[in-house]
This record gives C-alpha cells, structure tokens and sequence, in this order.
C-alpha cells in the first residue's frame, strides 16, 4: 500500500514512468519493479530500479511503515550490498514517512551502524522544503542531463571508500597469497608454471561456482559445505568434475573426450593443499557476513578486477616459497589500466552496431537474423575480454529486439513473440518480471558464431573464457532447465577453445624461419609465443577475414622490447620505421585480419599516430587500405580509476572497408583536462564533419583534429605566398652535454661533470637554461656554466653561439601553444632546450623573429604540426620549423617599402620594451610597458597578415584561434 499509495506517486512527480505508460519493451523500461537478486538462497531484490536506457542508475528500498529507516541497521545493509556489488554510486531506502540516500561506494559492513555512509535524511514533514533539493539529483531530468553522477561526484568520501572492484581485487590477490604459499609448501615438485595454473584455475573455477550459486544455476551453499571438513581440498576437486558434467568449457575439462582438443587438466586434482586455505577463501563469500552480491556483480567489473589481477605473477624461490610480484612488461608500463566501459561501448556501437544496424557506409539497412550469425567479431589483444563482453551484449540486445520488436514502432510485436517462445527450440523465455530474455541454448550459438579473441598471455585467455561464459549463464537460467540439458546428454555452456586462444597475435611461426628452433630455450618460446591466424580460424580465413576488429592494443616502445621480436617486427611490417609503438603493429595486423569489402577496425591507441614522423608510413597505408569513419580524441588521462592515475594521450580510430577517395568523416574531440562519462558530439569541444583531403595532404604532418575547411584554405594560402625557413637561415640543434654512445660513463652523465656553476675555467661558457629564452628576450640566469669542448656528447659548431642569431625554445607555450623566439648577439651557449638560426645572405632576423612569434605563424605551426588537446610537453620541432612558410622577404620589401621598415622598427622597439619590463620593477611602468607590447603586437599582427595576403575574414579566423 505504501508504495502505489505514497511512493509511486512520489516519484512520479519526479517526472518517472513509473507504471511504463510510455509502452516500451520490458528491457527499456525506466523503472524495473523487484529488480530479481537471490540473497541466502532465496530471492530477494530491491524494490525499484531505475534506469536510463538500459543503464542501471539507482536502486530504491522500500519498507513497511513500522520499519525505523533511520536506526535499523538490516534495511540500510541489505541497500548497500545491493548497490554496492552493482557498482552504483546512490541508492535510496525509504517507507515514504522517512527518506534516506546512502553512498554506496563505501564497502558494507553487517555491523555498520544505520547513519553509515548515509548523506542525506529527512522526513516526510520536509517533503515540501527539501523537494528542489531532491528534484535535482533524482528527478528523470536531472538524471538525464547529469546532476545526479555530478552529485555522486561531488559526494564521493575518500575515507571508508572501498568499491566494490577495489574490494575483490583486494579478496583475490589474497587467495592468490594463500593459494600459492601452500601450493608451493606442498608440493614441492610444482614448477613455476604449474603453481601459476593451478592458483589462477582455482581461482575462477571458485568464483564461476560461486557466481553461479547467486544467480540460481547451482545450489546455494555448496562452497561453504566444505568449510570445516576434512580433506576440504578434494571436496572442491569433486564439485569441480561435477560441474564438467553441466558446464563444459575448458575451465572444469579433468579426462580426455572425443572432439575436445584442448589439453585436460591432470595436475590439480592430484595437488595437496591444507583445509585452512579453503576454510579461508569460503568465509567470507556468503551472507550475511560477505559484502558482496555475486548476482548483480557486473561482467565489465569482474573483468576490470581481473585485468588489474594479471598484472602480477607468482614466482618461486630456490627454497620453493612463493613470490608474488608485477609481471616484467606491466613494470615497465607503469601498471595495467582497464577500458572504461563507456569507451568500450562506443567502439561496439560504431562497428558491430553500424554493422547489424546498417548505415551510408558498408551495409546501407539493417541485416537479417541468418546474416546476423555470420558476423565475426575479434579483438586481437583481448586481455580480460572487455571488448568482447561488451560486443557480445551488444549482439545478445540486437537479437532480443529482432525477435521481439516491432521493427517499426520498437513496440512488442505478439506474432514475433509467439514465433520465438514456441516450437522445439525456443530462441525466448519471459522471465516472471515480464521481461523476454535469450535461452542459454540461443546464447550459446551466438557466442560460437560471432565472439573471436587472442591474447598472448594464457591467464588472460582462462579469465576472457571465464567472463563469456558466466555471461551465458546471467539471468534467469533455472536449474530445472539445467537438468534438462544433462537429460539430453548436453551441456549448458559451449566450448570455447576455437573461439578464444592463446598466441601471439603480431608474430607468426615463421619467426623460426631464421633462427635454429632447438637452440632457443623454453622460456624465450612461452614468451614469444608465435601464432598462425591461418591454422587457428581457417573457415574465417577462407572466407574473406574478420567483419569487426576491435580493441586496446598494447603500447610498449619498441626499444624496450626484446631484441628477437624487435628485429622480426622490423622485417615482417612495411609500415614499422624508427621510434615505433607496438600498438603500430596492431592497426597494421588488422588490415590484414579485417575483410577487404565491408568490414570495421575500432581501435584505441596513442594519438602520436595522429603527428609523429614515424607513423607516417601507417598513416598512408590507413588511407591505402581503408576508410576512416570516425576519430575521437579522448581527454588526457582517460584510464584509471582515478583523475590523474595514467597519464596518456588516445583516440579512437574506427575504420572501415574498402578504401575510397574524397570522403567526409567523424571528429570529435574533447580538451586535455576535461573528465568524461560518456562520448556525446553535444558535450565535445569539437564535434563535426572533416573531409579526407585534409588527411591526404597531411600524411607528412599532424592529421588535423581541429581543422575547418576554412581553415585548410588559410594554410593553403601561407604555404603559396611563403616558403620555407630553411630558405633564409642556416639551424642547428642546442648542443648535447653528454652521450653514452660517445664514451661517456654512467656516473659522468649522473655527476653532469661538464656542468659547473662557476667559471671554474677558461674553456667554461655561459650556460643558458630553458626559461632564459623568452620572447623577444634572451636573460642569461648567471648561475650555470658548461665546459665547452669536443669532449661533449656533440658540442655543434661555435657560430651558433657566437653570432648574431634568433632562439627558438623548443618547449612552447603550453596555455596558447605559442612560439617563443628572441634574438640575441651574446656569446651563450644552450642545449637542446632550444635551438638556433644563423641569417642566410641578407635576411633580416628581425623580419623573422617578428613573422615566427606573429600570431599567423603560431596558427600555422598549430594546425599544421600540434596535437592541440595535449596538455603536456608540447615542442617545435626543428624539422617542422624548418617547413614553416615565411613570406618572401625580397618581395615583401619590394611591395610593401614602407609597411616593411615600419615592421622591422616595430620589432626593434618591441625587443626593448619587453627588456625594460623584465628588469622593471615599478607596477605602474609595468602596467604601461604591457599596454605598449599589446599595441605594438597587435600591428605587427596585422602587418604580418598582409605579408601573407590574408583577407580581414581569415585574420579574424586566426585570431579567434
């Protein structure tokens, strides 16, 4: 009664849909009523989900009036378990008297007093007063348009603060300290590898039972029954091979069967290990004493625990004791860091999506059902299976709607209903909230016909198997069903060991070809780990490729990777030169596993392939092979858990097949600092249309993110009127200290033994740092000074800083990306800090330095060389100021007599002001010196335009820039 009577109402006047008069589909329904959870063995659910799409945003509790929201404590802890173990920030328990919204992202506590973690309270007596304060945090608008994630931002505790992600990975590298210790302690014939394999496969074929007890496919309990018995180790192998007989899949897989290839496990359930170990893993996995609601736990966040969980190994000593510690290639990237879900989401959406759903490229409609089952999908460095946990959903959603919606009106279609819940072999079943769901039987074929993946770590391919296949079973998958399977001499779930394997995915089997296979030790074979893509999925081979490739390839620079792989890597892609990122190989790869008419790549790499030289290759050859649909340049630190915790520049790059010409495609960019949820063109700093060209005509620059028609035109124009800076000057690099290439020794480069803060000799000179380059302006800080000679790592010729001569910081600007130049005739020397130009015949330097720090030549150098979203470091390189087009200096002279000699006057005066106001220290003469360097920029702004022929419209278009 309370909740038709009082809490409906309640929060239908906050704009809900609460009795779903809108008429959607039970899967679109905003409020789900007894959203199903099985807590202790018998179903329980929060009485209210509320939804956006078919994102869970927040749970509601309600209670019978009699029940004290605010001091009893079970209501609050069954809330929090809830919303905790679904990763949802807010929930909120109420009886319609009492009002209580709780964080959820503090862990729960059965001993937790009721007031904990809860953050706001009222009654219904303050209904009146406290609505707008409710309203806009829990209204379907304010949901809609982000206040409620902008006030569970805003409300986030740091102390107590335990998600539920952060939480398990904690329980699991536990087990994994146990597991390993007394593995090792007890079986003293276990190598390394097979202590790895038995811990991890211990772990998951724990969780997957467990997981499977919450979600009613196994008996509820079964675990904790062998907590505190004897021989506990044995009862667990037992439910193991019991649970051969109802799942399949490689993860209980103890005897050899006819038609499985893969290898049967014959070392664990020979293993000793002591009662207390299992004691200890099965404690605290139950109610009421566990916090942890395997039910709802999402797929995306067990594979988020897991990719943080293979980052580490176990190792043993040469006393056979266990050594938890980061795998080598995790160390030296930092970490591992997961995909946020929304990133994965989008990817799915724009290839599988535009795939199935049909678009102005590839297939022009929508496909049909037997279609459908022939889209491959692969992710080549599948890790956890992110990637393909969010692409299977999105193939599982897209079937339930072509058989239950009315392809029209989106509304049920009874005819299609009937068809699909009837006959031998169901495709639906109605689950009792009324919602239709995929059988496991149909869940299975669409796994085995479209999910493909590869990793070349065999504990990532267990853990991406083990999320797929508790995938298939999420739901309403009953036991009685189950039985029925085993009946017919089926099992519930399908075999994976065709679809996910393990390899790797950038070197083939010929990288023996070379070398002598006997003389190469096992560890360098487990590490390289070759793969044949033609042996592992012949039929997709045969018929033309994979329809989607997607993913997060790994980024590891080349020259932290072994020499072997690094040398066969060099020989094997045409497009690998220089400085090359693994990722490189990756995007390479997957124009050959891709099919050639019709098919997607979707990848998330770093944006130096948007800019750097040594992508130039691979950027022609994207052009060569493919289409590009879409770049999104995500903001900096996009990864982790926390604002701050990766620093890495990505973005996203979806293509497409066959290649064409003269074609528009996506951009959409958002700013360095910006922190998203969600890829949305309306909340973007840049979102529109770019045409290929722009992307031809800059395979030799940066690919432009930020680039206007109108704004190409301008460019254009410069490079006609100008040419090139190598044309007016000679310039060399800043000299470099010290070369261990050139015989220097580690503790010379660490003693910096030519650098000195006194003129401690006559070869000492002048030292300039970084911030003594200014611009218009060179200040010597008096204090650094270098022993100048031939002894240094490449000490450049003297004239360069000798002469009379312009400095060009190397680090700009970061806050407006402008150049810093200054002209100088002292005797001071640099590194590589900045570099130096020495006039050419009659050039006038003053003429240059006024162009290079003119507000024209910063918009071209931005546009033309910049990622202009990275925050971080950014440089003019001295092989793009070399191609910056400076307007021809005799013509000018010869068109512009007058206009030019003011020019030159201006800059000279220029060049004082800024010295005089450096050295000033009186604020008014400051404040005036300022007033008279913006005026007189300004003209020179203006002047330098004219040189390049710009109209006042393309001035202004720079200007805004």
């Amino acid at each position: 009664m309370v909740r038709r009577e009082f809490i409906d109402p309640f929060f239908k006047a906050l704009g809900w849909d609460i009795d779903n008069e809108r008429g959607y589909a039970a899967a679109y329904k905003e409020v789900i009523h007894e959203d199903a959870i099985k807590i202790g063995g018998s179903t329980k659910a929060p009485d209210y989900c509320f939804r956006i799409g078919q994102t869970r945003k927040f749970f509601l509790e309600a209670k019978r009036p009699r029940v004290d929201i605010k001091m009893d404590v079970a209501p609050a802890y069954q809330l929090r378990r809830y919303a905790w173990s679904s990763k949802l920030p807010l929930s909120v328990l109420s009886d319609f008297e009492e009002f209580s919204i709780y964080d959820c992202r503090v862990r729960p506590n059965k001993k937790d007093a009721a007031a904990n973690a809860r953050i706001f309270y009222c009654t219904f007596e303050q209904y009146i007063e406290k609505w707008n304060e409710i309203s806009e945090i829990f209204s379907r608008d304010a949901v809609l348009k982000g206040s409620f994630d902008e006030y569970a931002e805003s409300t986030k505790r740091k102390k107590g603060t335990s998600e539920v992600d952060d939480a398990f990975l904690h329980e699991i590298e536990r087990w994994r300290v146990l597991l390993a210790r007394n593995f090792a302690l007890r079986n003293k014939q276990l190598t390394v590898r097979d202590l790895n394999f038995a811990v991890q496969k211990t772990i998951d074929r724990m969780i997957f039972l467990r997981i499977c007890e919450d979600r009613g496919s196994e008996d509820y309990g079964r675990l904790a029954k062998l907590s505190g018995q004897k021989n506990s180790y044995r009862g667990l192998i037992d439910l193991f091979k019991k649970a051969d007989a109802r799942y399949n899949s490689g993860l209980f897989h103890f005897r050899d069967e006819k038609d499985r290839h893969d290898t049967f496990d014959a070392l664990t359930p020979n293993l000793v290990l002591d009662d207390r170990v299992v004691d200890q893993i099965v404690a605290n996995l139950y109610y009421p004493e566990s916090p942890y609601e395997f039910s709802v736990l999402p797929a995306d966040i067990l594979g988020q625990v897991y990719e943080q969980f293979l980052g580490k190994t176990i190792r043993l000593t040469k006393s056979h004791q266990a050594k938890i510690e980061e795998k080598p290639a995790v160390r030296k990237a930092g970490g591992v860091y997961y995909t946020p879900k929304f990133i994965v989401s989008h990817m799915v959406q724009k290839t599988i999506g535009t795939y199935l759903n049909g678009s102005d490229t590839g297939n022009p409609s929508p496909v049909s059902i037997s279609q459908a089952s022939k889209l491959k999908v692969l992710d080549p460095a599948c890790g956890s299976g992110s990637f393909l946990i969010e692409a299977y959903q999105y193939i599982l959603d897209w079937h339930r709607d072509q058989y239950t919606l009315d392809n029209n009106t989106l509304e049920i279609d009874d005819g299609k209903v009937r068809r699909h819940t009837g006959g031998k072999n169901p495709k639906l079943y109605q689950s009792h909230s009324g919602e239709y769901k995929l059988t496991t039987e149909e869940r299975k074929r669409i796994l085995l016909n479209n999910i493909y993946g590869v990793d070349v770590d065999i504990q990532a391919v267990e853990v991406t198997k083990l999320s797929l296949l508790l995938k298939v079973l999420e739901g309403e998958t009953q036991q009685q069903l189950q039985r029925d399977f085993i009946a017919d001499g089926q099992r519930i779930l399908p075999d994976l060991g065709n679809n996910i394997q393990c390899g790797n995915s950038i070197i083939g089997h010929d990288f023996y070809d070379q070398k002598s296979i006997p003389d190469i030790d096992l560890e360098t074979k487990f590490r390289i780990n070759t793969f044949d893509w033609d042996a592992a999925f012949p039929d997709i081979k045969a018929a033309g490729g994979f329809d989607c490739v997607l993913g997060n390839p790994p980024y590891v620079d080349i020259k932290d990777h072994p020499k072997d792989e690094t040398e066969y890597i060099f020989l094997t892609y045409e497009n690998s030169d220089n400085r090359i990122n693994l990722f490189s190989t990756f995007v390479e790869k997957s124009f050959d596993l891709v099919r050639k008419e019709a098919g997607f790549i979707s990848l998330i790499i770093p944006t130096s392939i948007l800019a750097q030289s040594s992508y130039q290759r691979l950027r022609s050859a994207i052009l060569d092979r493919t289409r590009v649909e879409e770049f999104v340049r995500l903001p900096n630190e996009s990864f982790g858990s926390a604002a701050g915790k990766v620093k890495v520049d990505t973005v996203i790059m979806t293509l497409s097949t066959p290649s064409k010409r003269n074609y528009d495609f996506n951009v959409i960019a958002y700013r360095g600092y910006e922190r998203i949820q969600a890829i949305d063109k309306k909340t973007a700093y840049v979102a529109g249309k770019q045409n290929s060209s722009l992307l031809t005509e800059s395979i030799g620059s940066a690919w432009p993110m930020n680039l206007t028609k109108f704004q190409a035109k301008i460019l254009k124009k410069m490079d006609k009127v100008g040419k090139p800076l190598t044309g007016y000057v000679d310039i060399s690099l800043g000299l470099t200290p010290y070369d261990k290439y050139k015989g220097h020794t580690p503790e010379q480069i660490q003693n910096k033994v030519f650098h000195a803060n006194a003129q401690r000799t006559k070869r000492h000179r002048k030292l300039l740092k970084g911030n003594d380059v200014r611009r218009y302006m060179v200040e010597w800080n008096g204090k650094t000074w270098i022993d100048y000679g031939t002894w240094l790592g490449a000490p450049r010729e003297r004239r360069f800083f000798q002469e009379n001569r312009i400095l060009v910081k190397q680090i700009i600007d970061w806050s407006s990306l402008r150049i810093w130049a200054a002209l100088t005739d002292e005797e001071l020397y640099n590194t590589q800090n900045a570099f130096n130009l020495l006039a050419k015949g009659n050039t006038d330097l003053r003429y240059l330095i006024g162009v290079l720090n003119s507000k024209a030549a910063n918009f071209y150098h931005a546009k033309k060389f910049l990622d202009e979203f990275k925050m971080r470091f950014q440089k003019i390189l001295i092989k793009d100021c070399k191609r910056i087009p400076i307007p021809d200096q005799d013509m000018v002279e010869k068109n512009y007599k007058s206009e030019y000699a003011e020019f030159v006057g201006l800059v000279d005066n220029l060049i004082g002001l800024v010295k005089d106001n450096y050295k000033q220290n009186n604020p008014d003469i400051k404040r005036m010196n300022d007033n008279q360097i913006g005026i007189v920029e300004r003209r020179l702004d203006k002047l330098v335009g004219k040189f390049y022929g710009l109209d006042e419209l393309e001035m202004t278009c720079i200007e805004e820039n």
